[in-house]
């Protein structure tokens, strides 16, 4: 026949399952949050790293907006003084053929100058937009490389 447990025996036996399910929850919750703490910590270096490249594609827009800003004051200014003495050339003409060519000598020269400046600056904003966008490229990858990394861990 089979001996009915004490009491004392089922009191032991159920000790020992609230034991063991304390201690497995305990690893489980220990485990969970080691992971929290890692995930965190990778979220906060993105973060922080994000905020550099954006703080260097800041700065790189910055000059690159002083330089552009500089070679239209220079081109500008440089535009002035020429028409100025354009006109003082054409003033001092002696026939209107003479004007008639010092006009037209103007206009071409004023011309070449205006269609080389607008492709300086063009070069200069494509290179400074290259050079803005640079520091910010990678951060995509960096986003997926994290997402994939917690959903690893």
């Amino acid at each position: 026949m089979a001996k009915a447990k004490t009491a004392g025996e089922k009191l032991n036996g159920t000790t020992e399952t609230i034991e063991t399910a304390f201690k497995n929850g305990t690893e489980a919750l220990k485990t969970n949050f080691d992971k929290a703490v890692k995930g965190y910590d990778q979220m906060l270096g993105f973060s922080k790293d994000t905020v550099e490249a954006y703080v260097k594609a800041a700065n790189v827009a910055g000059k690159g907006a002083e330089t552009l800003h500089n070679e239209i004051y220079a081109y500008s200014k440089q535009s002035i003084e020429d028409s100025i003495a354009a006109a003082k050339a054409v003033m001092a003409s002696k026939s209107a053929h003479e004007a008639f060519e010092l006009q037209t000598g103007f206009a071409k020269s004023a011309f070449e100058a205006y269609v080389s400046q607008l492709t300086k600056l063009s070069e200069l904003m494509t290179a400074t937009s290259k050079e803005t966008f640079a520091p910010i490229q990678g951060r995509v990858q960096a986003w997926v490389d994290v997402v994939q990394s917690a959903r690893a861990a």
